[in-house]
């Protein structure tokens, strides 16, 4: 079920792979998300992946990604689920009763803590989210909260030696973000998002725990590269361990 599975000081980072669910082929078997499969076979791998984590499903909190910098706070006192979704590509909270989770197959999952302060977040940077700088946006909401010391997981994506785009694109990518300017192992125009996230957690003083496989190389693993519109998703999960 789990790729990663680690407790650091009060908090748990989990990124699930493609195992122990109810998808079937070609989804098969733990795809939290996408299109085309039943929403009731997801609904069912979630409901797992809460019962792994010790909570309902509905305090496993998720939102309506869409590739830029927004981010929402769950609150105490938040009704859960929280309808509608929320449009956002990152989450934060100071509660220990919810299980933050982002979804992806070849962007970045990235999951923070600041153990001491009890506060945690989760965000979904591909390239667009790293060029918007949602990961950046997601250390600022989490410093709002009263975050100080925070570390950050960075989980599998498409890694910089397979994740080929257009020269421009890679040029107008790099002028903002340097450190993503990557080349493939073929020796074509590529971008690094975890580099270019790295990058950008250093200059906020955030420490990093490396994590990453690549989606495409692996077959444990959800690739919209690899797979294309059959590919299901994998989900990034942070949460605080109970007072």
């Amino acid at each position: 079920m789990f790729s990663y599975d680690e407790v650091h000081s009060a908090a748990r980072f989990a990124v699930t792979d493609r195992f122990g669910g109810v998808s079937t082929a070609p989804y098969g078997e733990l795809n939290l998300g996408g299109s085309g499969e039943d929403p009731e076979l997801i609904a069912e791998n979630f409901r797992r992946v809460a019962e792994a984590f010790g909570v309902e499903p509905e305090a496993v909190v998720r939102v309506s990604q869409v590739h830029g910098r927004d981010v929402h706070v769950v609150r105490p006192g938040d009704v859960l689920p929280a309808d509608p979704t929320p449009t956002a590509d990152a989450i934060v909270t100071t509660r220990s009763d919810v299980v933050l989770a982002v979804r992806a197959a070849d962007c970045l999952p990235v999951l923070l803590a600041d153990s001491e302060q009890r506060v945690i977040g989760a965000a979904h940077s591909g390239r667009p989210g790293m060029y918007a700088g949602v990961v950046p946006a997601t250390v600022e909401a989490m410093r709002d909260l009263g975050a100080r010391n925070i570390t950050a997981v960075l989980g599998p994506h498409a890694c910089g030696k397979c994740y080929e785009v257009p020269a421009e694109m890679r040029a107008e990518i790099a002028e903002r973000v340097p450190a993503s300017y990557s080349e493939t192992s073929w020796g074509t125009p590529a971008i690094d998002v975890a580099a270019g996230v790295k990058s950008q957690l250093a200059e906020l003083g955030v420490e990093v725990i490396d994590a990453t496989a690549c989606t495409i190389e692996s077959d444990n693993l959800y690739s919209y590269r690899r797979e294309g519109k059959v590919s299901g998703r994998l989900a990034g999960l942070v949460k605080l361990a109970a007072e």
